[in-house]
């Protein structure tokens, strides 16, 4: 499409454009309409398109498809497991051995955490909330203090692995970062974050974690049950397994993906529909939009000029570059934030080393507020469905000091270990 619109008319309407599109992403709606923030995401991409701030094949090519493709193949294979049962086998196994409430929330963060690393946080709380919720609730223990671990564990475990998150599947793409040096470098302070997760929330909710509340009551079985299908969670474990492997030696994460995704749909009796149903197709719709947006506005606003006097200032220090992206991450949430960040990280004289630190402090940073990160926002409404609340002011009561410290932990252990 070719518009007839002065440079200077689509040069503002790019801006509107993006703000808007931003502030519906950040809020969750535009005030006045119905639309979610994939609607926000996918009406602002069309419109930056219509307005003359890319032509199509512009927008077309402004879509990062490794990105989309790495998402579509680690949902399929999330999809598996959770239909062979694997995650209701692991987590029952694991919390129904913790026979006192420290080990109980000590399971909790490490299945949080450990799955998250290896699999996208946000089906890990999809699937992980209700299961801790009947297992909690059956051992009479205040679910509270582990549904705030299941969260905050879920997002500091998913900074280990360009597979953990969103922002760091496109971290990995935008950057060229091998999967071996991304959990070299960040595997380390997801467990330093962990262990931080468990002492802040042991700490917090000392006088809730009594031994005397936690033994599983044999006559009140929990309602976490399900099939397992042994034969099929067999092969989804060996396909993730192969995943990995792929990837550390140095196959692109998005082509393991989708080849590990397809030998899974190529099971003998397994019909594909319900896994391929689980992928999360708003999502994917939604970072196609918030590409092509941020693009236009890039192309329209951000010239190599204004890159380069704001690169002069620096934006690579640790200083600067942690808070930078926290704050940006709580604002416009931390997918937003990475890909605004991506022209003046680029710029850099060492990118990769600051994408890391991008990841690390993005990823933390969801952990301030509970509309910090899509995990927080997934548990709070899966408990809520369930008769439990999980309030603002909670979560925030663990969430400031956990951010705070993970990120000097963070920015420390890559400044001076690393």
């Amino acid at each position: 499409m070719t518009t007839l619109l002065p440079p200077a008319i689509v040069h503002v309407l790019a801006i509107v454009i993006f703000l808007l599109t931003y502030l519906g992403v950040a809020l969750g709606r535009l005030p006045g309409f119905l639309l979610d923030r994939t609607g926000v995401a996918f009406v602002g991409g069309a419109l930056m398109i219509g307005c003359g701030g890319l032509s199509f094949k512009q927008a077309i090519a402004a879509v990062d498809f490794n990105t989309i493709a790495l998402l579509l193949g680690m949902m399929i294979l999330a999809a598996s497991l959770r239909r062979a049962g694997f995650f209701t086998l692991v987590t029952s196994g694991a919390l129904e051995r913790a026979t006192h409430p420290l080990a109980l929330l000590a399971a909790v963060v490490i299945v949080s955490g450990v799955l998250s690393a290896v699999l996208v946080n946000d089906t890990i709380c999809v699937v992980l909330t209700p299961l801790v919720l009947d297992i909690v609730l059956a051992a009479g223990v205040a679910p509270m203090p582990y549904l705030i671990a299941l969260a905050a564990a879920s997002n500091i475990g998913s900074v280990a692995t360009i597979t953990g998150n969103p922002q760091n599947i496109i971290i990995g793409s935008l950057s060229g970062i091998s999967y071996a040096r991304f959990a070299a470098t960040l595997a380390p302070v997801a467990a330093l974050g962990l262990i931080l997760v468990f002492a802040t929330v042991a700490l917090l909710w000392r006088g809730r974690l009594r031994p005397a509340q936690t033994t599983v009551r044999s006559d009140q079985p929990a309602t976490h049950g399900g099939t397992i299908h042994r034969g099929l969670m067999i092969k989804a474990i060996l396909m993730l397994a192969l995943f990995v492997i792929a990837c550390l030696a140095g196959v692109a994460p998005a082509e393991a993906a989708l080849i590990a995704a397809a030998l899974m749909l190529l099971t003998p009796g397994l019909k594909g529909a319900p896994l391929i149903a689980g992928v999360d197709w708003s999502l994917l719709l939604m970072f196609a939009g918030l590409f092509i947006v941020v693009a236009g506005m890039q192309r329209a606003v951000i010239t190599p000029a204004i890159v380069h006097h704001i690169a002069a200032l620096h934006p690579g220090r640790p200083a600067v570059l942690v808070p930078l992206t926290a704050i940006l991450s709580n604002i416009v949430s931390n997918v937003p934030a990475v890909l605004v960040l991506k022209p003046f990280i680029a710029a850099l004289a060492h990118p990769h080393r600051a994408w890391l630190m991008v990841a690390m402090a993005a990823t933390f940073a969801g952990n301030l507020t509970l509309l910090g990160s899509v995990a927080n926002l997934i548990v709070a409404e899966r408990a809520k469905a369930s008769g439990i609340s999980l309030g603002f002011a909670d979560f925030l009561r663990a969430g400031v000091p956990i951010t705070l410290i993970s990120l000097v932990l963070g920015t420390l252990w890559m400044v001076f270990v690393d």
